[in-house]
């Protein structure tokens, strides 16, 4: 049931989104030098890498380190907006529609956080596709620490239901929680 409300919320909010997309992708290539989509490897379900594709918020050149350990001066102007508003993570959705991701999960953490991962692990979170948004990302848990983002990720793996991804959802929508802090 999960996968299907995915998949057509996935396709659907695709849709309506691309033209959104696609103008941001421009005036992100206008505002500055570089590409108008980042891509970058995550861990995904059975911690299997992917690439997670995003709009680019930061400078070109930022490295590939987590947002909390990224100055805050990599984010471009336009980023900072892209980011308060979440449109950043709309080309996830084709990650959605790939299968690689759902729209609530985990956060798809990188190959090098190993703590994050271990404690993943151990509480068996690799069994779910990560998500755009979820539990931690709603009380405002972001990956600077790794215990508590795994701690209310597991919430998450015992309560998860559709109802309450929709829950979610609207919270995310709606502006509750935010992302990943740059330093």
């Amino acid at each position: 049931m999960k996968r299907a409300f995915d998949l057509l919320a996935a396709l659907a909010g695709g849709l309506l989104t691309l033209p959104v997309v696609l103008a941001l992708v421009l005036v992100i290539r206008m505002t500055s030098p570089g590409p108008g989509l980042f891509r970058q490897v995550r861990v995904g379900r059975g911690e299997k890498p992917f690439v997670c594709l995003k709009l680019r918020t930061m400078n070109t050149g930022t490295g590939d380190r987590p947002s909390h350990e990224t100055g805050a001066a990599a984010i471009t102007p336009l980023g900072r907006m892209l980011r308060r508003t979440k449109l950043d993570e709309l080309p996830q959705l084709y990650n959605i529609i790939k299968g690689e991701m759902s729209l609530v999960g985990p956060r798809p953490c990188l190959p090098g956080q190993t703590e994050l991962i271990a404690l993943r692990r151990e509480k068996g979170l690799y069994a779910l596709r990560p998500g755009i948004t979820g539990e931690a990302q709603i009380r405002g848990i972001d990956m600077s620490d790794p215990a508590r983002l795994a701690e209310a990720d597991a919430v998450y793996l015992t309560t998860r239901s559709l109802g309450h991804d929709i829950t979610l959802i609207l919270a995310t929508v709606t502006g509750s929680g935010r992302g990943d802090a740059a330093k």
